[in-house]
């Protein structure tokens, strides 16, 4: 299969440079500008995986991300500029899946773009016709083959790195996984995420289920250890 990857930066030469580095590894590529080019583009034909600059003019990637989080689940990549620490939480809390920091390696923005499209292909593969791989933990049900989250009968629209989160949570309650288990439940092996990249995607997860239910509360911290999935809640 070729994944189509959407390219926004303002800066013509990583437009250029990376697009011709992502099309000579398979990918089909689309580039974009600025975010108001951009959300244009991915409403009228959608990509499977976008790669975000956060400095733009007219739409800034966090705006725009927050305008494709509204009816796509799309992975997206942040390119984020050295000192922008309080934009990449951002971004992760929003919905991001990852950030790379400017300057960045070019290989290392094709690693973590196949890092996501194997998680996909590994949830899809996982789950292709089989039933047992859905998992169901009370009022809460995860169907990896449809990418479905339903909590209470309510769906819960999740990133990739989310749903994997979630699941990897969910597979064990009660079980308590490090935040270096997570990073290789949703990233994967080799792959290096800071831990607080982690803990931005819980307070996205506990978020977005509250939308849903304003009284969840089944995923617990244990400081200074990790997380766990408690199927009844806490008090």
């Amino acid at each position: 299969m070729t994944y189509k990857v959407a390219l926004v930066d303002d800066d013509r030469n990583i437009l250029t440079s990376v697009s011709m580095m992502l099309e000579a590894e398979g990918f089909k590529v689309v580039t974009y500008r600025d975010g108001t080019e951009a959300l244009r583009g991915l409403q009228a034909e959608p990509a499977d995986l976008a790669v975000f600059d956060i400095k733009m003019p007219r739409m800034d990637g966090i705006e725009l991300l927050q305008r494709v989080r509204e009816k796509s689940s799309m992975p997206v990549i942040f390119l984020t500029s050295k000192d922008d620490e309080v934009d990449e939480l951002m971004g992760l809390r929003m919905g991001a899946d990852d950030y790379i920091k400017k300057p960045f390696s070019q290989r290392l923005l094709i690693e973590r773009i196949r890092a996501v499209f194997r998680r996909l292909e590994a949830q899809k593969a996982g789950a292709a016709g089989s039933s047992a791989a859905s998992v169901k933990r009370g009022e809460l049900v995860l169907d990896p083959a449809q990418h479905l989250c339903l909590w209470k009968g309510l769906q819960v629209n999740l990133t990739v790195t989310e749903f994997l989160i979630i699941q990897a949570l969910a597979q064990r309650p009660g079980h308590v996984k490090s935040r270096d288990q997570l990073i290789d439940a949703a990233y994967g092996e080799h792959i290096y995420v800071d831990d607080r990249t982690i803990d931005s995607h819980i307070k996205r997860l506990r978020k977005k289920f509250r939308e849903v239910d304003t009284e969840f509360s089944h995923i617990e911290t244990l400081y200074g250890v990790g997380y766990k999935y408690n199927e009844t809640g806490n008090p």
